[in-house]
């Protein structure tokens, strides 16, 4: 695996929220064994597309699984408090997005705590955009990201938790 002996930095709720994935998967790792046994049972034919369907969602919720569990190997709880006043891992702010006038309640965490469903607020990764210019800033200030292709978004971050 690329990022193998990496730490993964997770907040504690994506952190329980990973394990809950995982027990998910490996319930249905579980069904889809038993449905590509009785597929095998009831084929008498190799070629049966139904067949060929377990095995490939079979094979496809074992990738998931490894990927938690190397994840949650690897992973480093963080406290959000480490960061004295500048936007961190972990760290919950309130931006403004001066295009759409709109205030954001926000939380920026770790690629593979951003990916993951759920939790009670939106994630931005560290790696997007957004993330790599929140890094380190506080509230007050204002910023611009580079969205590709001449685009531009400017934020101001109003509260920092």
């Amino acid at each position: 695996m690329a990022g193998e002996n990496k730490q993964v930095k997770l907040t504690q709720e994506g952190f329980v929220r990973l394990k809950q994935s995982l027990e998910q998967e490996q319930g249905r790792l579980a069904e889809a064994t038993r449905i590509l046994q009785e597929q095998m049972e009831a084929s008498a034919d190799f070629e049966d597309t139904g067949l060929e369907d377990a095995k490939r969602e079979k094979g496809m919720i074992e990738a998931r699984i490894d990927e938690f569990e190397d994840t949650l190997a690897r992973a480093v709880l963080i406290d959000g408090e480490e960061n004295a006043g500048r936007v961190g891992l972990g760290s919950i702010m309130m931006l403004y997005n001066e295009a759409t006038k709109q205030d954001m309640r926000v939380q920026l965490v770790s690629a593979p705590e951003a990916t993951m469903r759920g939790g009670s607020i939106p994630k931005i990764s560290d790696d997007s955009p957004v993330g790599r210019e929140l890094m380190g800033r506080k509230k007050g200030e204002s910023f611009v990201v580079n969205l590709g292709s001449g685009k531009q978004m400017k934020y101001k971050i109003k509260s920092l938790e």
